[in-house]
């Protein structure tokens, strides 16, 4: 049976290796223009225009079509999207695959929520790769993968706010003191798929400290660890190299934020996927 994963763009992967994969666009959106997440995306250019852009902004899913054409014809696909919490996403995944199923009898598609976002999707991403190459059947790795999922985690550092305010999700005074102050918002996925402060760190070092602390205490002891920026190579570089300094040789991937996760995290934004050892909440999957 042919194998295929499909993912938005929320997981900042447009290529793999050994399994066939399509990356679905998610859009970003303003009164005057629209940013679609895909490979051609110019990601510094949209990043510039926001930091200048007073109107309001936001987000939009693929929809239902977007995902059928992913399918392809494939006989059998894992679909994963970012937080229900925050999206559309799922919804519109699970409804396509309801269809792809009737419409192909036989044919079988897991969609995932990952309750996160970012690089926490991409590590389940490249999870689902690696149980495909190793020739295991649907049905275990759906089970397998649902497992993984309940140690994986997402803790996000953000220095700027304005998008999030522009769209709603952050008071937009909070959003203006804590650029002017320069503190860092320290966050993570809930289980519940939403956005969590944490804690309010002052200055990069201290933001780094305590992203190493929230790691900690999740689980993390050395398991593999993606860390995309928002075009700040020198931060993702200084926190990899505190992490090796205390767990040797860990799996650690470098990466750029791009379209979805650039507009929210903003420049100078990090976002951390890592596996942990403490479980989670199930998270959904058909």
């Amino acid at each position: 049976m042919s194998m295929k994963i499909v993912a938005d763009s929320s997981a900042d992967l447009f290529k793999l290796e050994e399994v066939p994969f399509t990356s679905v666009p998610m859009r970003v959106v303003t009164d005057e223009r629209d940013f679609c997440d895909n490979e051609k995306l110019n990601v510094i250019e949209m990043m510039e225009y926001m930091e200048k852009y007073a109107g309001k902004s936001g987000s939009a899913c693929p929809g239902i079509g977007d995902y059928l054409l992913a399918f392809g014809d494939a006989e059998e696909i894992f679909c994963v999207t970012i937080t229900s919490g925050l999206s559309g996403s799922y919804n519109a995944a699970r409804a396509a695959a309801l269809q792809y199923e009737e419409e192909h009898e036989g044919r079988r598609v897991c969609v995932i929520d990952t309750k996160s976002t970012g690089p926490e999707s991409a590590l389940i991403v490249l999870k689902l790769q690696e149980m495909i190459a190793r020739g295991l059947s649907f049905d275990v790795i759906s089970y397998e993968i649902g497992r993984y999922c309940r140690r994986t985690h997402l803790i996000f550092c953000l220095q700027s706010l304005h998008n999030l305010a522009a769209n709603g999700r952050a008071n937009p005074v909070v959003a203006k003191v804590a650029g002017l102050l320069g503190i860092r918002v320290i966050g993570r996925a809930s289980t519940a798929g939403e956005l969590e402060t944490l804690c309010k760190s002052r200055g990069g070092e201290r933001a780094i400290a305590d992203i190493i602390k929230y790691m900690k205490e999740n689980g993390y002891a050395g398991g593999a660890v993606r860390i995309h920026h928002a075009e700040n190579p020198r931060a993702a570089i200084v926190l990899k190299k505190r992490l090796l300094a205390e767990f040797e040789g860990a799996q650690i991937t470098l990466a750029r934020t791009h379209g979805l996760c650039s507009f929210y995290a903003e420049r100078g934004g990090l976002l951390v996927g890592f596996e942990g050892a403490k479980k989670r909440v199930d998270k959904a999957t058909k």
